[in-house]
């Protein structure tokens, strides 16, 4: 049987082998317990879903635990970006939310993510409590369940649209008309994911060209994991400078996270990414405000949070870390470096629409090529490039090969890397990783992922070249030399 527990983002494993319909019952019922003992099971649940396969089915099961329960669900009729689910949860009033979705992980997966009533990802200890209700149930006893049917004749279950809602909520924080009057050229990978088609709506009707590419359903992702980063982006890069695109703009599979291209067919990447939508936020739109950024985010936040005269917060990795910390400091945006960025006027939560369209303002406003505000942006913060490594392992040695490695990184800390003295070593709050600050004010990470047989190395530094030092560096303290 399956120890079901919550990573950095809800729970995720292999379908037909940990991620089964019966699994997915038992956390249904664990939202629902949790509920009834909170008191709030009457405000019921959105269930929403993504394009992987048999998502809607592994929902509609959901709604039918929630029913038994006589929970009422809220839902949409197809799959939808996992931020409009987090969204329609706090302007419901629901007490929580449920979203089947693996994100950007590989097509095999799938996963079940809870979002509190505030709209943000599930906070350590809801997502514990659910947990230990969970645990109170033998795993193979069978969760309660209420028919589909019979829970829709009942008025256990809700279908709404979420589009023209949603799209009055964008429209509230940016100039959508503005944006969709420019003529520009702008070419979207939504990487066969949920948000495919929503911003050819949201820009759509206007002087502004939108071509998207792989918008079609395929739960095989065209066998790359819908993550906007490369490899899986190559195509897209190549097609941006022959299509004539004045910028790009690409999602991951369920649209939560954003990825950004020049007009010359540049990636750019994830912690620059993060850079472009403060300086935005503080430079263009004057909101003046702290900053939440995980641990292996870019130094970039609180080095513009100095310059505008504010302030910046690091977490652990994880939005159920940075959404609470966004709503406690009053924070104008909190990202993380996989590319998922939330807005304090929006949502504490990712969301790749809300970026995408913020990126867009930002070069509309500064009137340059992409490739020139990225320019800007490095003169004023200073140069910043990165890149990660990814490295996975059998699931079965996953546990053995993590703790090995945490203790030799523990007692086996680097007094240089790549020719530059250690600053400071930093243990992760989380207990699954290291950071090392070089004097010169670069950083290198080793942390192993919660959500997958995974480790990640991630570096930023102030040249390419350093980073590639760096994530050498960090392969020879760990003894991995398999590719990545």
């Amino acid at each position: 049987m399956t120890k079901i527990k919550f990573g950095t983002d809800g729970w995720r494993a292999a379908i037909a082998e940990d991620f089964t319909f019966h699994n997915v019952r038992r956390c249904a019922r664990g939202v629902a317990e949790y509920l009834q003992a909170q008191g709030t099971a009457d405000r019921g649940v959105v269930v929403c879903h993504d394009r992987r396969f048999a998502s809607e089915y592994f929902a509609q099961a959901c709604v039918e635990v929630l029913a038994a329960h006589d929970i009422a669900s809220f839902t949409p009729p197809d799959a939808v970006p996992t931020q409009v689910g987090s969204s329609f949860t706090r302007e419901m009033g629901a007490g929580a939310g449920i979203v089947i979705t693996a994100s950007h992980n590989p097509w095999t997966d799938n996963g079940f993510k809870v979002k509190a009533d505030t709209g943000g990802a599930g906070a350590p200890e809801m997502l514990k409590a659910i947990e230990t209700t969970m645990d109170g149930h033998p795993e193979d006893e069978l969760p309660p369940r209420r028919d589909y049917a019979d829970a829709v004749d009942a008025g256990l279950v809700e279908i709404f649209d979420p589009y023209p809602a949603f799209h009055e909520q964008l429209a509230s924080i940016v100039d959508i008309d503005r944006i969709r009057a420019a003529e520009k050229r702008i070419l979207v990978e939504p990487l066969y994911g949920s948000g495919a088609g929503w911003f050819t709506r949201l820009l759509g009707d206007g002087r502004l060209t939108i071509r998207e590419l792989h918008t079609e359903r395929n739960p095989y992702f065209g066998g790359v994991n819908p993550e906007p980063i490369r490899p899986n982006i190559d195509e897209w890069l190549t097609e941006i400078p022959r299509w004539g695109a004045d910028i790009a703009i690409a999602f991951d599979g369920d649209a939560d996270r954003v990825g950004m291209a020049t007009e010359q067919g540049v990636f750019v990447n994830q912690l620059q990414v993060f850079g472009l939508l403060y300086w935005y936020l503080l430079d263009v739109r004057g909101q003046i405000g702290p900053a939440v950024y995980t641990v292996t985010s870019t130094s970039m936040a609180p080095r513009l949070a100095q310059i505008y005269g504010t302030q910046a917060y690091e977490t652990g990795v994880g939005f159920k870390f940075v959404g609470p910390k966004m709503t406690e400091t009053h924070a104008v945006i909190g990202g993380e470096e996989s590319g998922g960025f939330g807005f304090g006027m929006h949502i504490p939560e990712r969301d790749g629409l809300a970026s995408g369209l913020f990126l867009l303002d930002l070069w509309l406003t500064k009137g340059k090529l992409a490739s020139e505000v990225l320019a800007e942006l490095q003169a004023l913060a200073g140069p910043s490039y990165y890149n990660r490594i990814d490295i996975r392992f059998m699931r079965e040695d996953y546990d053995a090969v993590k703790a090995d490695a945490l203790s030799r990184l523990e007692h086996e800390a680097p007094e240089a890397l790549a020719g530059v003295g250690v600053a400071r070593r930093q243990a992760l709050d989380t207990g699954d990783g290291f950071k090392f600050y070089r004097e010169d004010g670069s950083w290198l990470l080793i942390r192993f992922s919660g959500t997958e047989a995974l480790m990640r190395i991630y570096a930023e530094a102030r040249s390419p070249e350093d980073v590639d030092a760096l994530l050498a560096e960090g392969r020879r303290l760990i003894s991995v030399g398999a590719a990545a």
